[in-house]
C-alpha cells in the first residue's frame, strides 16, 4: 500500500470518529426479510423524532433498493459537496437525509456491486458526510444479515441498538428471530421488536381482521428476551402517504395508527435514555 493511501485511510478514520462523536445516539433498523415495512417504519421513526425537536439524521444503507428519498419527498434533490464534506439533504430544519438514490442521475439505475464496494460507500456516508451535531442517527438497512448491516455494526462501535421489524406470520417471525440473534452475535443491544401489518380494521364493518395473523412478533420478543415495542396495523393510507413523500406520522397524526407509532417512538427514546452513561 502506498503512503498516500495509508494517509487517506488514517484521515478518514479520524473523520469517522469525529462524526460519530458528534452524534449522541445511533440506531439501526433491521428486518429478517423484505416486504415487512422496515423502511416505512424507519422513515416515520426519524420524522417522528424530528417532530419532537430532536436533531435527526437518517442514513439509507439499502444500496440496492434505496427508498427513503421517495418516502421523504426529496427524490428530486441531490447531495452536494462543500468544504466540510458531503452535505445531506435537508428534509426539515432538524432532519437530514443521505441515500445513494440522492446521487444517481437515473432513479431506475440498478446498483450492481459486490460487498467490498458497499462497505466503502457506507464508510464514506458515515465519515465524509457533514452530519453536524445530531441527537439521533437512524440507519435503514436492507433485509437480512449481510454486508450492509454488518458493515454498520462494525463501523459504529458502541451503537445504541437495533430495532427489528417483522410481520406476524411465521415466515417473517422466523427471519426476525435471526435478526435478533445477529445483534447478539455482534454485541449490539436489541432495542426491541415491532410487529408491523398486525391486523386490519375493515373500513366498512369496523371489524378487525387478522390478515397475516397477530402476536408472532410479541411471542418472538418474549422467547428471545428482548422488549416488544408494539403492533402497527395494516393501514392503506400509510402506503398512499409513503408513496407521495409525506410521512404518515405527521400528515395523518390524528389517526390511531399514527398515535401508535408515536407511542413506539416514546418507548425507543425511553430505552435510549435509560441506557445513557
Amino acid at each position: 500500500m502506498q503512503k498516500t493511501d495509508q494517509k487517506e485511510i488514517i484521515a478518514q478514520e479520524k473523520r469517522l470518529k469525529k462524526n460519530l462523536f458528534n452524534i449522541k445516539h445511533k440506531l439501526i433498523v433491521l428486518s429478517g426479510k423484505g416486504g415487512v415495512g422496515k423502511t416505512t417504519i424507519a422513515v416515520n421513526l426519524a420524522y417522528g423524532l424530528a417532530l419532537k425537536n430532536y436533531k435527526v439524521g437518517i442514513l439509507d444503507v439499502d444500496i440496492h433498493g434505496p427508498n427513503i428519498a421517495k418516502m421523504l419527498g426529496i427524490e428530486e434533490k441531490k447531495l452536494a459537496g462543500s468544504e466540510l464534506g458531503m452535505e445531506p439533504v435537508e428534509v426539515l430544519p432538524n432532519l437530514k437525509a443521505v441515500s445513494l438514490a440522492l446521487l444517481l442521475e437515473n432513479k431506475d439505475q440498478p446498483i450492481i456491486w459486490r460487498g467490498p464496494l458497499k462497505m466503502i460507500t457506507i464508510k464514506q456516508f458515515l465519515s465524509d458526510v457533514n452530519w453536524g451535531s445530531l441527537d439521533y442517527l437512524i440507519i435503514d438497512a436492507p433485509p437480512g444479515t449481510g454486508d450492509e448491516p454488518l458493515s454498520v455494526c462494525q463501523l459504529i462501535p458502541g451503537i445504541d441498538g437495533a430495532i427489528i421489524i417483522t410481520t406476524p406470520q411465521d415466515v417473517a417471525v422466523l427471519d426476525s428471530r435471526k435478526s435478533v440473534l445477529f445483534t447478539k452475535a455482534l454485541k449490539v443491544p436489541a432495542v426491541g421488536i415491532i410487529e408491523n401489518m398486525s391486523g386490519f380494521l375493515c373500513p366498512h364493518c369496523k371489524k378487525e381482521i387478522d390478515l397475516f395473523g397477530t402476536g408472532g412478533g410479541e411471542k418472538a420478543a418474549i422467547d428471545l428476551g428482548v422488549p416488544f415495542l408494539g403492533r402497527i396495523p395494516i393501514e392503506p393510507e400509510i402506503v398512499k402517504f409513503g408513496d407521495s413523500g409525506k410521512p404518515f406520522i405527521h400528515f395523518q397524526k390524528e389517526t390511531e395508527t399514527a398515535k401508535t407509532m408515536d407511542g413506539i417512538i416514546n418507548k425507543i427514546t425511553a430505552y435510549v435514555k435509560s441506557n445513557e452513561p
